[in-house]
């Protein structure tokens, strides 16, 4: 990581704006430059934190890129779940930043639940059909949903569908079925420094162009960092175990997956 300074990373996926960041927000944003990180994707996650993801993309137009959607979790025991799609649904009519980049975050998620398949299937239909609408891509996340998850995308098999499969857990299997369906790049997050970590075995058979890198924060902190809050300063720890399990340079990883990113969401 000593040359980071000529070197792009992309965080594809990052909650900096959650509230764990309050009052600190500048200094991430600035360390994440620093480190090289220069371009910051932000999903959503549901109408309580919209404004303040809106204000940190309005903010740095240049280094931070926000989507729109609603978070599966979102949905449970959610009797108003569906005002949040039509929040949503407004948003993209009428945006109140300068552009989206992507319908996220969005999909399916059982691990706290297996009552509210019903609601996240119906909304998270309805986020695709958006997507398709509107030409965005998707930034996907799946837990404990993978079956499911296949069983969706498979309905939309060469409609043009592209995106994100975000902080990917899944089996070589399931990759190779979900990249038959559309353009889609699999997110890897901080698990794959874990030692022991199920998905790097599965790294050395995907292609480096089906992957982007990202940190989930502030959830997921990279080895040295486990316990504690993750930000998107810490890519290129990701970036350089990738590298090593790949047998890649960093500068090749780092520019490869940025320019996936770029490929994906147009930026």
């Amino acid at each position: 990581m000593k040359d980071n300074n000529i070197m792009i990373y992309t965080d594809s996926h990052s909650h900096i704006y959650d509230s764990t960041f309050d009052g600190e927000v500048p200094d991430v944003v600035e360390r994440s430059i620093a480190a090289g990180v220069t371009r910051i994707f932000l999903p959503a996650v549901d109408s309580k934190s919209h404004a303040s993801l809106f204000a940190l993309a309005n903010k740095y137009p240049e280094n931070c890129f926000p989507m729109i959607g609603v978070h599966p979790t979102a949905l449970n025991d959610n009797i108003n779940y569906k005002d949040e799609l039509l929040v949503v649904e407004q948003y993209l009519r009428n945006p109140p930043v300068d552009k989206f980049y992507a319908i996220g975050e969005v999909g399916l998620d059982l691990y706290w639940s297996k009552d509210y398949l019903r609601e996240q299937l119906e909304v998270f239909r309805a986020q695709i059909e958006l997507s398709l609408l509107y030409d965005l891509p998707l930034s996907i996340h799946t837990r404990e949903a993978w079956g499911e998850m296949v069983k969706v995308l498979s309905d939309y098999k060469g409609r043009g569908l592209r995106g994100v499969i975000h902080s990917y857990s899944g089996s070589l299997e399931i990759y190779n079925i979900i990249k038959s369906y559309g353009d889609f790049v699999f997110g890897l997050s901080g698990v794959v420094t874990y030692k022991n970590s199920g998905i790097s075995k599965d790294i050395l058979h995907m292609d480096i162009c089906d992957i982007v890198l990202e940190t989930d924060a502030p959830y997921l902190p990279p080895t040295p960092f486990r316990g504690k809050r993750n930000e998107s300063a810490y890519i290129p720890y990701i970036c350089t175990r990738v590298a090593e399990i790949k047998s890649l340079s960093v500068s090749d990883v780092a520019s490869i997956t940025t320019s996936n990113t770029r490929r994906i969401f147009g930026v």
